[in-house]
């Protein structure tokens, strides 16, 4: 089946030693752990809604069961208890064991700047819930919600790591848990711009690239000569004046004013790399909208603004294995060589998962390149 051949691309052995890690499967009799991945892995494939509409579809296909890997009797209660109790970390070490293949495979991936080092987005969105229901993602006196934390390596579109708050949050405190890579570049928004943080993320020996805030104080060290056919209006290196922000950041910065002129719009653009063309540096923000896409797709996509559960472990559960669908459709896209977008990729799974067709036969059929989606047979109503 083609929902079969999509989960066969998760080694067995990787998932039970990820399991037995996190003892998953302790005191479990009939409900695996796999049981419980397959069946939230296929409704966010298959776009359900909750629990008792996951039950009713796969109970209507019940013969077929056993074929799709999933052995134990499905039901509410059991996946709802299963949501509640067992270890979400499992579903975040599968993520990230997908999320090093995937990397690997997109390792070489143009993203639109040349250039040899890794290259991160970061940034948090915003999943808004009800208080009543979320009370432990609290995010103002009134509302509830959580806030993923992600790290997207622009080549592929892959997120590397994830962190999981609730709303109140600030999500510049997640800079205190990563672990910088020398040489790569960090590509942030102003909501980032902390002093501290981003010396800690120079001495790791990393490149950040943000926008400065109003009332910013930077001294004039030394301007150098700008093509301004570029949208690059200065190109300065500076140093922090304010007594505070003098002892947070000891070191020169580079300041970048661009002027964006499809959108008459002038963006001032803080770094600590002073090697680059001041052009190449705006252009390397410009593609931080990519992990807005990222951020629009999966909402649109995958079923995280619907919950299974309102535990913070069954949230977090739910979250991760929408993560492992998606990085896991990255990696077949690119293994089979398929032309379509993940969005096409995922619509043809979400209504053929039961078809007995080979994955790539299947894929290749419903891909037509010459086709216009605007055509039809309807006639000319006037």
């Amino acid at each position: 089946m083609v929902f079969t051949q999509l989960m066969d691309w998760i080694h067995p052995q990787t998932f039970h030693r990820i399991v037995a890690r996190h003892r998953g499967d302790y005191k479990v009799q009939s409900f695996s752990c796999w049981d419980q991945f397959l069946c939230l892995a296929f409704a966010q494939l298959t776009y359900r809604e909750s629990l008792r509409d996951i039950e009713v579809c796969l109970r209507s296909r019940s013969g077929q069961l056993y074929r799709l890997g999933i052995r134990g009797a499905v039901s509410r209660s059991t996946l709802a208890h299963a949501n509640e109790h067992r270890p979400w970390q499992m579903y975040a070490d599968l993520a990230g064991h997908l999320i090093a293949k995937a990397r690997r495979l997109y390792a070489d991936d143009c993203f639109g700047v040349e250039l040899d080092q890794t290259v991160y987005a970061l940034d948090a969105t915003t999943v808004d819930l009800c208080l009543s229901v979320f009370p432990w993602a609290r995010f103002r006196s009134t509302k509830a919600a959580i806030k993923i934390n992600t790290l997207l390596d622009l080549r592929g579109a892959i997120p590397t790591e994830i962190y999981i708050t609730p709303g109140d949050i600030h999500e510049v405190n997640w800079l205190d848990l990563l672990i910088f890579e020398p040489g790569a570049f960090y590509i942030m928004d102003r909501g980032y711009l902390d002093f501290v943080r981003l010396y800690r993320l120079v001495q790791a020996g990393a490149f950040f690239v943000t926008r400065s805030k109003k009332g910013v104080k930077l001294a004039r060290l030394y301007s150098h000569p700008v093509d301004f056919a570029t949208g690059v209006r200065c190109d300065q290196t500076v140093r922090p004046t304010g007594a505070t922000t003098r002892r947070d950041y000891p070191a020169k910065l580079r300041r970048i004013k661009f002027y964006d002129a499809p959108n008459d719009r002038m963006f001032v653009f803080l770094t600590n790399h002073f090697e680059l063309p001041a052009a190449t540096i705006a252009a390397l923000y410009a593609k931080r909208w990519q992990i807005e896409l990222f951020f629009r797709w999966i909402k649109q996509n995958l079923r995280i603004k619907t919950f299974y559960g309102t535990s913070d472990n069954a949230v977090k559960t739910q979250i991760w294995i929408a993560l492992c669908v998606y990085v896991l459709v990255a990696i077949v896209k690119k293994e089979l060589h398929l032309d379509q977008s993940l969005y096409e990729i995922l619509q043809i799974l979400s209504v053929t998962p039961f078809e007995q067709l080979p994955l790539p036969e299947l894929l290749a059929k419903a891909y037509d390149p010459t086709r216009n989606p605007y055509d039809c047979n309807q006639l000319p109503l006037l």
